[in-house]
């Protein structure tokens, strides 16, 4: 496991390590792993309070068990690229874990899972002045479109502004769009053909230029239809148990699907290592 009084002591009285850590990070030479696709480890749940994996509530509770986790995956051939919010990706720099990764860092985590403003997702995290500054790949966006809630037109806006602030900078706009309601008080995307097809059309037009956004999406019924609504690259995300790896399968299929975001169902997978379930999820790349 990572030492923790290392990270402490360079935390408490050495903070300007991190900014020295990034910029010696030796960068990737491309986004495409050796299978020619991404394959991203996503670790930016517990910014938004989302702890939880399979049936327990805090798995993702113990940083330092998360960040062995992170490592051992990032560590695994195949695996190229990872997805976070500041304090896990300054962890993993850090612990010398972001060599020639593609990093990605993770911006709108004001929406906090279960909150009455959960759908005005503010951009607490990076920006993209930060994101270039620290030598990293491009930035991510969660876009939650729920037609009932007027908080929508304001994360619509800032999705927009970071799309054109990470295309100046020539970074990876990676933009994660669902059609939203709340049900019984909680959020919940609609995931049907139908409804990503519309929260993939409006986030495509987002910003002054689309050269630089991506689409990180999820396997809903009839991906054929819904992935010929775009020309834009998109990366396929998450998924749980075993059926979901067929899913993915079929979905790298598809010409416009250029790699993976998975984390959580790799990170805690519900029988196995760690090293099994990631080393599965590359198999299929």
């Amino acid at each position: 496991m990572p030492d923790l009084d290392d990270l402490l002591d360079i935390r408490t009285r050495r903070p300007a390590a991190i900014a020295a850590a990034a910029s010696a990070r030796r960068r990737p030479t491309g986004l495409f792993g050796p299978h020619g696709k991404l394959m991203i480890i996503a670790a930016d749940h517990p910014a938004r309070g989302a702890l939880r994996a399979g049936d327990d509530p805090l798995a993702m509770a113990n940083r330092v068990d998360l960040l062995d986790r992170i490592r051992t995956a990032l560590a695994r051939p195949g695996v190229n690229g990872v997805l976070g919010t500041p304090d896990i990706l300054e962890d993993l720099l850090l612990l010398g874990a972001l060599d020639d990764k593609v990093v990605i860092g993770s911006m709108n985590r004001g929406g906090l899972a279960g909150t009455s403003f959960e759908i005005d997702d503010r951009f607490t995290a990076y920006d993209a002045e930060s994101i270039t500054t620290a030598g990293f790949e491009g930035g991510k966006m969660l876009l939650r479109i729920d037609p009932a809630d007027a908080g929508t037109v304001s994360t619509l806006e800032a999705c927009g502004s970071a799309v054109s602030a990470l295309a100046a900078r020539r970074r990876m706009a990676m933009v994660e769009p669902f059609i939203s309601h709340r049900v019984d008080g909680r959020v919940r995307n609609e995931l049907t053909a139908e409804a990503m097809i519309r929260a993939m059309s409006v986030a495509a037009g987002l910003g002054t230029t689309s050269a630089y956004t991506w689409l990180k999406v999820p396997v809903v019924r009839d991906m054929e239809r819904v992935m010929a609504s775009t020309t834009l690259p998109a990366l396929i995300l998450g998924g749980e148990g075993e059926a979901a790896y067929g899913e993915w399968r079929k979905a790298l299929d598809l010409p416009t699907v250029q790699g993976l975001v998975i984390g959580r169902s790799l990170l805690y997978p519900a029988s196995g290592s760690v090293t099994d379930a990631v080393d599965r999820a590359v198999s299929l790349l």
